[in-house]
């Protein structure tokens, strides 16, 4: 499989699901897709095309709370961005930790710092907060105020 290889693949397989793609460079695409299709797009991606998982991230814009899994593959030096846009009042998708165990910190930290609920994770506690932070004070959201 050669680069563009994967992202024509990726681009067959999800065709209907997805909202738009954005090429960077040769070397890395984002992929934009609604919330609910985001669970069964890294699952192909993981499962059927062998990309490894690196990370989530998650940023608060002024409409919207964006959440990207990135995943790479690593023979071809090429990453894989899956992006999506949550409602700012109540950012809720599905969780990725049955498909990617290793997705369940990074979306314990998102939750936590931009108070993202994950539906149906298995340990949504705090990982990095005092236990006595206050609920509801997201400190990576754009109107917190310390």
């Amino acid at each position: 499989m050669v680069k563009e290889g994967v992202l024509k693949e990726i681009k067959d397989r999800l065709s209907e699901k997805i909202l738009k793609v954005y090429e960077k460079s040769p070397r890395r695409a984002y992929i934009d897709l609604k919330p609910a299709d985001i669970p069964p797009a890294a699952s192909f991606i993981f499962r059927d095309l062998k990309a490894r998982f690196i990370t989530a991230s998650g940023v608060d814009t002024p409409e919207h709370i964006e959440i990207l899994y990135h995943f790479v593959f690593d023979r071809l030096g090429k990453i894989i961005s899956l992006r999506t846009r949550l409602n700012r009042k109540n950012p809720e998708i599905e969780s990725l930790t049955s498909i990617i165990r290793g997705a369940e910190w990074i979306e314990r930290e998102i939750h936590e710092l931009l108070g993202v609920n994950f539906r149906n994770h298995p340990n949504l506690k705090k990982l990095l907060m005092a236990e006595d932070w206050p609920e509801n004070k997201y400190p990576l959201r754009r109107d917190y105020r310390g």
